[in-house]
């Protein structure tokens, strides 16, 4: 059975800032015409899973303005045009955690939102760093790096405490490849 595809016309950018937000004109198989509306911000994210030496987990402590709160989630950000996922990675791994990682292992893509969103998002795993420079001269971006036992993430998470998808996606991909312990249920 086949399953038709929206046929695209044109774009336009309807904003520019630290979003980019185009306006698509799209044909859908029923021979209507529509317009809609796509985050085209960056090429790609990513994101990075570390672990210290003890085998806990690096993660970023950030204030997320939209839901109002402090959250858990993973080193990483937007893509500069031309990078290379790895090398984003490195970059914004380096920045928010101050350890240039030196084992950047890719662990999956997916995309973050596939209804609006029109970039990926890249996962990758850390077991190893070395000292580097933090980057804090965007206000906006105020990152604390934080160490956590993966049992400690596991209940949080089964509380309903950690949301970031690269952050749950990421856990469960490192233990499908016996990367990281069987995720605790209990």
């Amino acid at each position: 059975m086949s399953e038709p595809e929206w046929e695209f016309v044109s774009k336009s950018v309807v904003h520019r800032g630290y979003l980019t937000l185009s306006e698509h004109q799209v044909r859908l198989p029923t021979g209507e015409s529509i317009r809609y509306e796509v985050d085209e911000s960056v090429p790609f994210n990513v994101a990075v899973l570390g672990l210290t030496e003890e085998g806990h987990l690096r993660l970023a402590r950030q204030y997320r303005y939209p839901i109002r709160r402090w959250i858990y989630d993973l080193p990483g950000g937007g893509a500069e045009h031309g990078e290379a996922p790895i090398d984003a990675a490195a970059r914004e791994y380096e920045e928010e955690t101050g350890l240039r990682p030196v084992d950047l292992t890719h662990l999956f893509t997916f995309f973050q939102n596939p209804a609006r969103m029109a970039f990926p998002v890249h996962l990758y795993f850390c077991r190893d760093t070395v000292p580097g420079t933090p980057i804090t001269d965007d206000p906006q971006e105020v990152v604390r790096t934080v160490t956590m036992p993966v049992t400690e993430l596991d209940r949080l998470t089964a509380a309903g405490e950690i949301i970031d998808p690269p952050l749950l996606i990421s856990r469960m991909v490192a233990a499908q490849r016996g990367i990281l312990p069987p995720v605790h249920t209990a």
